[in-house]
């Protein structure tokens, strides 16, 4: 099995369900962002995905947004994204994923982009402006090179095009419990737990949810019903939170993770 089956193979057999933890990749800068992914690895987190700070993130809220203008501006490019990839490989077998947007891969050229990420350690590549239509290229890339596709259902997605985004997935598949941007929300929107019955009727795929989610309640409550719980702008606010000082931003990081990882046994 690769990393992404094995890490879902484990939650399995402990009746679990993984944490999936998002920052954004050199936010607020390179060395203080391996510093912050470390900091989530040692606490337990299951897969890290990693955005890709672009300058036009369409599905982020301003949190993520603000996080990779932060990354930006400290002189992020795709080599130092590529270079953090490789510290963490270093460090950790857990799954590393790109969340991404096409534009990044195509204008790197699509395969030598995924021959990169395959290299430098990346086992997944969630592209969120790319529909199944659309993704022939990438998805024979990934193909080639061993490294997992993730795809997007949302609330909006007609029952009968949930089939055709989950035969495009090779690792495991993301449902958007929100209409709208990623962000905090303190409420937990509504149907999740028939939106992942429907996606299960036609995919053994493992099911992660996110978009919102920052609370303990809100982890159990989607832990009881899916693969893997996506937390993402929660931990994003602990480095403006703590205005870049790497050690208080570690140590916020740590903090979250003990308030929201005993949400992720099951009953």
């Amino acid at each position: 099995m690769d990393r992404i089956e094995k890490a879902f193979s484990r939650g399995r057999e402990a009746n679990r369900a993984l944490f999936v933890a998002y920052l954004c990749a050199c936010d607020p800068d390179e060395e203080t962002s391996f510093e912050a992914c470390k900091a989530l690895i040692e606490s337990g987190v299951d897969v890290l995905e990693l955005g890709v700070p672009f300058s036009d993130p369409l599905a982020d809220g301003v949190t993520n947004q603000l996080a990779a203008e932060r990354a930006l501006k400290a002189g992020a490019t795709q080599d130092k994204v590529f270079r953090l990839v490789e510290r963490l490989r270093a460090i950790t077998e857990i799954p590393l994923v790109f969340y991404t947007y096409y534009n990044l891969i195509y204008s790197f050229g699509v395969d030598a982009y995924v021959k990169r990420a395959k290299a430098a350690g990346i086992d997944g590549l969630l592209t969120l402006d790319l529909p199944p239509e659309e993704a022939k290229d990438l998805q024979i890339a990934c193909a080639n090179e061993g490294v997992k596709t993730v795809f997007i259902v949302a609330p909006t997605t007609p029952r009968e095009r949930i089939k055709l985004i989950t035969e495009a997935a090779t690792g495991f598949i993301y449902y958007v419990s929100r209409e709208g941007v990623t962000g905090v929300r303190t409420d937990m929107a509504m149907g999740i737990d028939t939106a992942v019955s429907q996606i299960k009727e036609v995919t053994d795929l493992p099911v992660v949810v996110g978009f919102g989610i920052s609370q303990l309640d809100q982890v159990r409550d989607v832990a009881a019903l899916a693969d893997g719980v996506v937390v993402g702008s929660a931990l994003v606010n602990c480095i403006p939170d703590n205005q870049g000082d790497g050690a208080a931003i570690c140590a916020a990081l740590r903090k979250l993770m003990d308030t929201l990882t005993p949400g992720l046994t099951r009953d």
